[in-house]
């Protein structure tokens, strides 16, 4: 039972460790984790091969010009919640699906080409009429806080610095006002190969290309100090610790929306933030160790938010994509190896 335990915080802290670094060394991983570099490696292979845990690529499509992210929110006739997600999460414009329980019963955030395309899924691009109730759909206008710079704060201040690169501001603070960037076919075909294996070595990654290892490595760097590649690390958030995932919706004055999503964004619990178009402009993904740390949280965390007119509250009850990527199915803890 003590070695279980002390597995599941070994493979919580890596996991914590490759959310903020994805590309991070075993080496650097293993001083900051407090296990040696060989334990580490086991630990994330099998972690790997169960499903739990996968490092992808993903170029950011608002930086890059190549989409416009939407999020439809779900209401849906009694027991085709299921249905319904599963039939957004097999288009491939779907990036994230969940079932919700609270006033919507599903939410999708898909990648359009435009946003002209919005009236295409509105009039011929939802799931099976007679299982939809209602919907609504909110363009994102701009991501405060991704997933990717989430930090689920297992490990201390010095591990953070060091695996971030000494920068920890959020990404979107960095790049959301620059005009979008142009990538060429070797930067796609570079980006499409990490999608695959966000891990994937230099040499590899070449041959993969038919390119030189020089080149790669200097298109990859340019990609990601340009903000249009980032490295996602896909785990759910049991696996990190945390008992209860939801969507927060909230609606905010105008004049004080900068404000709120900025103090929200800085909130430990928030995993992803946004402003949108619709009832509800700000949208947000957080996680809380607890489920009874909800009543505080809506009390003293959104109660406490400039400019706030309305909040809701939908639990994620299943979901079955996160960044273009099924889900795995849940599992038992690893056995002790």
């Amino acid at each position: 039972m003590q070695n279980d335990v002390k597995s599941r915080d070994l493979d919580r802290r890596i996991a914590a460790a490759l959310q903020l670094n994805g590309r991070a060394g075993w080496n650097v991983i293993a001083r900051h984790v407090g296990a040696s570099e060989s334990t580490v490696l086991r630990r994330a292979a099998q972690l790997t091969a169960s499903g739990q845990l996968r490092v992808i690529g993903v170029l950011d499509v608002l930086r890059c010009g190549l989409g416009v992210p939407v999020l439809v929110r779900a209401r849906c006739a009694p027991g085709t919640a299921g249905e319904v997600a599963a039939a957004f999460a097999g288009r491939p414009d779907a990036r994230y699906v969940s079932v919700l329980a609270g006033s919507a019963d599903c939410v999708a955030e898909l990648v359009l080409p435009s946003y002209e395309d919005i009236a295409g899924i509105q009039l011929h691009g939802l799931p099976a009429e007679g299982s939809l109730l209602e919907t609504e759909t909110l363009a994102v206008m701009r991501t405060f806080l991704s997933n990717h710079d989430w930090n689920s704060g297992e490990l201390d201040n010095t591990a953070v610095t060091e695996l971030r690169g000494g920068d920890t501001r959020p990404f979107e603070e960095q790049h959301w006002e620059s005009p979008p960037e142009k990538l060429d076919e070797l930067d796609l075909a570079i980006s499409a190969a990490l999608g695959e294996d966000g891990r994937m070595p230099v040499k590899e990654l070449a041959k993969q290309v038919d390119t030189s290892e020089s080149t790669v490595s200097r298109r990859m760097d340019s990609l990601v100090r340009r903000g249009c590649l980032r490295f996602r690390t896909l785990a759910e958030p049991s696996l990190l610790g945390f008992a209860l995932e939801f969507m927060l919706w909230l609606s905010i004055l105008p004049s004080e929306l900068d404000k709120a999503g900025q103090q929200l964004a800085a909130h430990p619990a928030t995993k992803y933030l946004s402003a949108t178009t619709g009832r509800f402009n700000v949208a947000g993904q957080i996680v809380l160790r607890h489920y009874g740390e909800l009543y505080r949280y809506t009390t003293d965390v959104v109660g406490a938010l400039p400019g706030l007119q309305a909040a809701d509250v939908t639990l994620q009850v299943n979901t079955l994509k996160r960044a273009w990527a099924p889900t795995p199915a849940p599992r038992p803890s690893l056995e002790n190896a």
